[in-house]
């Protein structure tokens, strides 16, 4: 099969886990005897200079990017609000993007293209004029319900009913566009039954991230035991809003009990509230160069996420390195976990307070947890067998 992979950001080198998802299917599907090309979106916010994209990778993939300025802009933002359209899906359309798609649409014939997320959707009609390929959106996330989500936790009143009106206009987008493609290939099992509550009568595909495990080699060299980190893109606004409130409800708590034990935080694009921290303990690391070799240094990763949808790319290459993992609810969502077995689950402040502080006294119990959590990648997460699963339901789509 010929697949066409258009993607709202450039998936190499991947930089957080949305590219790393979109890349990983990308390497996945052409080991399954595919060939793939990519189309990506190169944004402001996730910027990669032409030079950085490997050479092996822009030939075998015969990669193409175009630049899109998809920052917020106030007066564009505020002239929105005029109109009926979603600002979040407005800010990924544009002539160029649509020139060049359509180029390789006259040059190649696909049998399948593979949107990647949402925020390409806008290009659906163009497809179905230049191509009889099958379309197939590939959801990370359910995009409204996490405005939504963030819109309830919002205290501003104005910037609550501003983030209401951006869920209310992406919620009927998402609503409105569910039928247009021929088959949808969600992240998670939750994901394929909201779909289903939406209206959609297409084909759904449950397609979770998968890792390559012989990637990911535990190495305990420079482990710092016991130490607390979390690692994930920092402009995303969820991860944000988790370790705001990590900081100011539990950490000073976990601190009185335990003065020596440190918090590394790592991430691209750390705010500046963070990067100007002041508190005892928490080591701001910022973006790191080797997230393999990051989290192999440190032994209890934290995911208190309490907004936010899909599957944590993360926390699966977490689990993958054998650390301990103390999430809330909404942070595994999508992970077939056992609590207690392979992860920690804690959705109280003092429920990750006193699960933390048991992960410190009792080594031999959270050692258990990460021999266990390596154990549950390796028998639900391999790539390959994802990617031959997709590409086999690709086949079905085709004939």
């Amino acid at each position: 099969m010929k697949i066409l992979q258009v993607c709202s950001k450039i998936p190499f080198p991947s930089k957080d886990g949305g590219s790393i998802a979109m890349n990983i299917l990308t390497q996945g599907l052409i080991k399954a005897g595919n060939q793939v090309h990519v189309l990506a979106i190169n944004t402001s916010k996730h910027f990669i200079k032409e030079e950085d994209v490997d050479l092996v990778y822009r030939n075998h993939t015969k990669y193409q990017a175009v630049f899109i300025d998809t920052s917020i802009k106030p007066l564009d933002a505020f002239f929105n609000l005029f109109s009926n359209k979603s600002y979040n899906i407005c800010r990924f359309y544009s002539s160029d993007f649509k020139k060049n798609l359509i180029e390789k649409l006259k040059l190649e014939e696909y049998d399948v293209i593979q949107l990647e997320t949402l925020w390409v959707t806008p290009y659906v009609d163009v497809i179905r004029n230049y191509s009889k390929a099958k379309i197939v959106l590939r959801s990370q996330n359910i995009e409204f319900m996490i405005w939504e989500q963030l819109a309830e936790e919002t205290r501003n009143p104005f910037k609550k009913i501003y983030l209401k009106i951006l869920a209310k206009r992406l919620k009927a987008y998402e609503y409105n566009i569910v039928n247009k493609f021929n088959a949808i290939a969600t992240i998670t099992e939750l994901d394929s039954v909201v779909y289903r509550k939406m209206g959609c009568t297409i084909p759904i595909i449950h397609v979770p991230f998968g890792i390559d495990l012989e990637k990911y080699i535990i190495d305990e060299t420079n482990l710092e035991k016991p130490s607390i980190f979390h690692i994930g893109a920092m402009d995303w606004r969820p991860n944000a809003d988790g370790i705001d409130w990590f900081l100011k409800k539990i950490w000073t708590k976990v601190q009185e009990k335990n003065s020596s034990i440190k918090l590394y935080l790592a991430g691209r694009n750390m705010p500046d509230w963070l990067l100007q921290l002041k508190m005892k303990n928490v080591v701001v690391e910022g973006e790191v160069k080797d997230s393999h070799q990051f989290i192999n240094s440190k032994s209890i990763m934290i995911v208190p996420l309490t907004s936010g949808g899909g599957m944590r790319v993360k926390i699966i290459e977490g689990l993958a390195l054998g650390k301990t993992i103390i999430s809330t609810s909404v942070g595994a969502e999508g992970i077939e976990y056992e609590n207690e077995k392979n992860i920690l689950i804690a959705n109280t402040e003092t429920e990750f307070e006193d699960t933390i502080l048991k992960c410190i006294k009792n080594a031999s119990f959270s050692d258990t947890i990460g021999k266990n959590a390596r154990t549950l990648v390796a028998s639900k997460y391999d790539n390959q067998v994802i990617c031959n699963k997709l590409s086999d339901f690709y086949t079905s789509l085709l004939n």
